[in-house]
């Protein structure tokens, strides 16, 4: 990414284990200030491990934000400090306002509306990363399909808005939209 990049919004997608974290990663690497907004939680012994895996992976000066439901409030309240944004993941993010809807049924589309506002007017480049979920087996039970159908659409709506769209395959960057190349 050159200088006249710093604002751009770019998505990076791809099945799970597919290098999506750490191709992103390598991206937000060509920054000097970058804030890491994690949406994972503790919530059992193979989510911290993987917490820690990513952790170690990321580099001791980034500042990480651990934010499960407010994305948008993070990217306001901080992305002026920092050169680039990196999210990592709004597969679970929607998990988590899936989760919390179960108490506030109109939270999901009011916070994934604020977060496209918020990346819209985003002072610095922003890096989602996300699971594609479109080529699946179609769950067996609904929550599942609600679960998918939810982050199917934020993705699409994300890539609707973004310069650049990445989907990762074995490792192997496939530009979808925008001009970023094929390496970060």
């Amino acid at each position: 990414m050159q200088e006249r990049d710093r604002k751009t919004v770019t998505l990076v997608l791809g099945g799970a284990r597919s290098g999506k974290s750490r191709w992103a990663q390598e991206l937000a690497g060509k920054f000097g200030r970058v804030a890491y907004i994690a949406t994972a939680q503790a919530v059992d012994a193979e989510m911290r491990e993987k917490i820690r895996r990513h952790q170690e992976d990321r580099p001791k000066q980034w500042q990480t934000f651990e934010e499960p439901l407010e994305l948008a409030r993070v990217i306001i309240d901080h992305a002026a400090d920092f050169d680039l944004v990196l999210v990592d993941c709004l597969t679970i993010y929607v998990a988590n306002l899936l989760e919390n809807a179960e108490a506030d049924p109109g939270s999901v589309e009011v916070r994934i509306d604020s977060l496209l506002a918020a990346l819209r007017t985003a002072p610095v480049a922003m890096v989602l990363v996300s699971n594609e979920v479109g080529w699946g087996v179609v769950p067996a039970y609904a929550s599942g399909r609600e679960y998918r159908d939810a982050l199917g659409e934020l993705n699409q709506r994300i890539a609707a808005i973004a310069d650049n769209v990445v989907l990762m395959v074995a490792g192997l960057p496939m530009v979808l939209k925008g001009s970023i190349g094929a390496q970060p």
